[in-house]
């Protein structure tokens, strides 16, 4: 993703014992789940040349695009500093956004993975307040430098928007996880338990805060994540909540593909899982697209990395007619009533995400 590997990741204290009391659990708030109702989609504006090189070109102009298709369903603010404004608010207005749904802040970014380094937000139960939880970033396991404004996103926008933030102590980026917004979470041992995020923190620890800063009862751990994901293995790419009890999830039917033998795994944990009832999961099988590649490179292509609206779902294709008609129409079948849009990602993961990793939801 993002610009080139220096440096060993440093080992990171874990979460302040003393923050305790204080935890989101405690005063009331949990994540919801994305499909629940939103106030705005968060975007980082790219602007980083290292993070598409030699294919940077035409980024700008499809984060305007991408843009306008979900100011159509609500409100999007923009992190960006304030020298992109003008520009980045040209590219909008010619992509045809309603650019009164349209906000730019004045935050500036290493780069544009909002999912990761944004804030991720919870909810108070019982009176709707929003709230940020501020977790540390440090570029998927110190893979990319610098990342020093990137971690200082999170609190410029509490600041901006005068909500309350709560400090984990802990390092996570949004797209290793997945709410239903019933008390389950679920994520990656890759990623999660990969030492250079929280080298002193057990699996045990690590549960217990993902526990008390937003609100979930049981963690679902998955395996690996696919291949060309240099993020260790994001959920977003793999399996997602589609409702309480349902989980579409990515599979490669093709038994000689590299991604084959782990989604193959992480299907049989999904298939071994019981609700809290007791019940079976409404496991979806939704196929991979076509290997995409770069300079021979695997890219981390998948379809799961869709993003729910407010009435619409936006779901990344890669220029293959037959495979993403097929994705279209499964998400399509997940979410009934929601217009399902899909907005081509070709360009876009060259960088090494799409349509989810560069997006945060934030709670009506």
């Amino acid at each position: 993703m993002k610009a080139k590997p220096k440096g060993r990741a440093r080992k990171h204290p874990g979460p302040a014992r003393a923050a305790v009391k204080a935890t989101p659990v405690a005063l009331g708030y949990r994540m919801p789940a994305e499909w629940d109702p939103h106030e705005a989609i968060w975007l980082s504006w790219p602007h980083r040349h290292a993070t598409w090189p030699r294919n940077f070109r035409p980024i700008p102009a499809r984060f305007a695009a991408i843009v306008a298709v979900i100011s159509r369903f609500e409100q999007v603010r923009i992190n960006a500093a304030r020298a992109l404004h003008p520009r980045a608010r040209r590219l909008c207005e010619r992509a045809g956004a309603n650019m009164d749904r349209v906000e730019f802040f004045a935050h500036p970014t290493n780069d544009s993975w909002c999912r990761d380094h944004g804030p991720i937000f919870v909810k108070h139960r019982e009176t709707g307040r929003v709230a940020i939880t501020d977790w540390d970033f440090n570029s998927w396991g110190e893979k990319y430098f610098p990342f020093d404004r990137d971690n200082a996103v999170p609190s410029r926008i509490a600041r901006a928007l005068r909500l309350r933030r709560f400090k984990p102590g802990m390092i996570i980026e949004g797209g290793s996880i997945d709410v239903n917004g019933a008390g389950l979470l679920m994520t990656t041992e890759a990623c999660l338990l990969n030492p250079n995020r929280n080298p002193e923190m057990s699996r045990i620890e690590i549960e217990q805060t993902l526990r008390a800063y937003l609100g979930v009862e049981r963690i679902i751990w998955l395996g690996r994540g696919i291949v060309g994901d240099d993020t260790d293995g994001h959920v977003d790419d793999l399996s997602r909540f589609f409702k309480a009890d349902g989980i579409v999830t990515a599979v490669e039917p093709n038994p000689r593909d590299v991604n084959h033998r782990a989604l193959r795994e992480n299907l049989e944990r999904l298939r071994d899982l019981r609700t809290p009832r007791g019940r079976r999961f409404d496991i979806r099988e939704l196929p991979m697209p076509g290997p995409c590649r770069r300079n021979g490179q695997r890219l981390p292509a998948s379809y799961a990395n869709f993003l729910v609206l407010n009435g619409g779902v936006i779901v990344p294709t890669f220029r293959q007619p037959r495979r993403d008609a097929t994705a279209l129409r499964i998400i399509g079948e997940c979410f009934p009533g929601r217009e399902i849009v899909g907005i081509d990602c070709l360009d876009l993961v060259l960088g090494r995400g799409t349509l989810h990793c560069i997006t945060q939801q934030q709670p009506a």
